[in-house]
């Protein structure tokens, strides 16, 4: 008879460890339920929120971007409310002799990824020899290309910038077959 007294002990040992067992697992399964729904609403709402900027929103983007472009140029260029061009007023477009720099014209862009973000160039190139127009105009448009293809991912941080620096450096001076020698950064805004 103390054989049958010892199995009732067993049962109630194993009852209360499936009481705590069942308790831990049904909060793994809330928990990993709970990280599949934020999951989900991350996305749904990600891909939802691309829809809700009509073509109205990007167009006022764009001219306002524009309008930036616009007055950043005129500054450049020295030129008054009359459209005169003031003398001496602003870099010179093409540099003296002595230095062989080259001031490019101002390049506004959109970016690759968010195509809602837009940049806002400046850069001087310097040649090792005697600057040319043409040759300058077809590295402005170069790079203008180029910047269409980046993501404000790749140049966020300091180390994606000066990538970004090379890069427009390298393709430069490959435009060039070796004479621009140095890219240099006038001003860089993302908005």
């Amino acid at each position: 008879m103390a054989e049958p007294e010892a199995a009732p002990e067993g049962e109630g040992e194993e009852g209360g460890k499936k009481k705590g067992g069942g308790l831990v697992v049904t909060i793994v399964i809330v928990l990993v339920l709970s990280v599949i729904a934020g999951g989900g609403g991350w996305f749904l709402g990600k891909s939802i929120s691309d829809k809700f900027i009509t073509q109205e929103k990007k167009d006022e983007i764009a001219k306002k971007a524009a309008e930036q472009a616009a007055v950043a140029a005129a500054e450049a260029g020295g030129e008054k409310k009359g459209g005169k061009k003031e003398e001496g007023a602003g870099p010179p477009k093409l540099a003296n002799e002595e230095n062989n720099v080259v001031v490019l014209e101002p390049i506004t862009s959109n970016l690759a990824y968010p195509s809602q973000s837009w940049v806002r160039l400046e850069v001087a190139l310097l040649f090792g020899d005697k600057p040319d127009e043409k040759t300058a105009e077809e590295v402005h448009q170069d790079i203008m290309a180029y910047i269409r293809t980046v993501s404000l991912q790749q140049i966020q941080s300091a180390r994606g910038f000066e990538y970004l620096r090379q890069d427009i450096k390298e393709r430069a001076s490959l435009r060039t077959e070796g004479r621009v020698k140095d890219v240099m950064f006038r001003t860089f805004v993302v908005q």
